[in-house]
């Protein structure tokens, strides 16, 4: 006789040690770009229960036929380590790169926020925006559209700032990665 569990299946999150020891971490994997490559991809995440915080796609290289994918992602190191080695093992990828822990790099997002107020939360609005030099692209008499560039913990302040102000909608594109110094990927 077999018994049934009602406890919550086994996970990399499950432990309150595992909790403790979670890490965002930015990996960029270089792939051919090919129809299906980045469904590869994502479908090794899902069907190994990893979340995708951050993921951009972009072709990198023409005369190669090379993508970069940026994934953001987090997980115990244990959790980190494998899916760096299963990403590695899929045929169409070329070389994983871990800007987290294996190189130092630069990591900026963009975001597009849409503010809407009047009187002196528009004030605000546009004296906040000064301070993180984010760019007026849209403007009515009653709403502002923002473009900022940046770290995506600036990017996360900026909006975190726009709530009380009147934040209607954010869209952002995801973070980008890249070596520091003369190195490529």
């Amino acid at each position: 006789m077999s018994k049934i569990s009602t406890a919550e299946p086994l996970s990399p999150y499950s432990s309150a040690t595992a909790k403790a020891n979670i890490e965002t971490h930015t990996l960029s994997v270089l792939v051919d770009n090919e129809p299906g490559v980045l469904a590869r991809v994502v479908g090794m995440f899902a069907g190994r229960g990893y979340n995708i915080e951050s993921l951009t796609v972009a072709e990198v290289d023409h005369a190669a036929h090379t993508s970069r994918v940026t994934i953001v992602t987090s997980g115990t190191p244990e959790v980190i380590e494998q899916i760096e080695a299963q990403l590695g093992r899929l045929v169409p990828v070329h070389r994983v790169v871990n800007w987290t822990t294996t190189k130092p790099g630069i990591e900026r997002e963009m975001a597009l926020v849409k503010v809407v107020g009047t009187g002196e939360k528009r004030v605000e609005a546009l004296r906040l925006s000064d301070a993180f030099r984010a760019r007026v692209i849209d403007t009515t008499h009653t709403s502002f559209v923002f473009e900022i560039t940046g770290a995506p913990d600036k990017i996360d302040a900026f909006v975190d700032l726009m709530r009380p102000l009147g934040l209607v909608d954010v869209s952002r594109t995801g973070v980008a990665a890249i070596s520091r110094g003369p190195e490529s990927m």
